[in-house]
């Protein structure tokens, strides 16, 4: 069953995050990091997506920093708002946040740590990868702003998803991500633009590409992570 727990940081501050456990014994312990439209019905679903493939899976509440328990629509308002918030965060702050999902998934596991996002998730998830001990994978789906910290070295391996056709991230930035580091696995997705892989959204979702992302990243936590796919 779901459930909301909370993280605390180094500095002292407590933010909500939701957890989506297995039926059975996890195989892995995964952190799910949010779209700019904070842990709404579509995150939960990923997340219990990931638990029914037999992860123990979290999604820290990282705008709570600026707005406690924010979640909107996809629609004009909402992106609105979730790109005031996500204006206000520090990326320190969320790595912060990322910290402690790691400790909290210690507490209570010792399987394998990974992590994925989304969007703005995707950027946290390359920023788990390069700057927090304990995450041994590391997946980021159209990250936009990763191409901001091609100077920090990922700590381990590193997979990327972008799509051919998303106008917020050019091709030539994905191509020096590629060239910076010639060690992170790049996918790129033809006819497939930004959000691909939301899945409740009829307007962007490609199954084709969201297909393929997702049975790669399954395949590359498998062998990072420790556990047959």
């Amino acid at each position: 069953m779901p459930e909301l727990v909370v993280l605390e940081a180094a500095d002292g501050f407590k933010a909500q995050a939701y957890v989506a456990r297995p039926d059975g014994k996890a195989k892995a312990a995964l952190i799910v990091v949010q779209e700019i439209y904070g842990v709404n019905k579509h995150m939960r679903a990923v997340c219990e997506r990931w638990a029914e493939d037999g992860y123990l899976a979290i999604a820290p509440h990282y705008f709570d920093r600026v707005e406690r328990n924010f979640h909107v629509d996809y629609d004009e308002a909402g992106t609105a708002q979730g790109k005031e918030i996500s204006s206000k965060l520090s990326f320190d702050g969320v790595t912060a946040e990322t910290t402690a999902a790691v400790a909290w998934l210690r507490e209570h596991t010792d399987l394998g740590i990974g992590i994925v996002g989304y969007c703005f998730g995707g950027t946290v998830a390359w920023l788990g990868a390069t700057r927090v001990s304990g995450i041994r994978a590391a997946v980021g789906y159209y990250g936009r702003m990763i191409a901001q910290f091609l100077d920090e070295k990922p700590r381990c391996p590193v997979m990327l998803h972008f799509g051919q056709d998303d106008p917020s991230i050019p091709a030539e930035q994905v191509d020096k991500i590629a060239a910076a580091h010639p060690d992170v696995t790049i996918y790129r997705y033809e006819s497939a633009g930004h959000a691909f892989d939301r899945f409740s959204d009829p307007r962007v979702y490609q199954p084709e590409a969201a297909a393929l992302a997702l049975d790669r990243t399954k395949t590359f936590f498998a062998q990072h992570l420790g556990f047959a796919k």
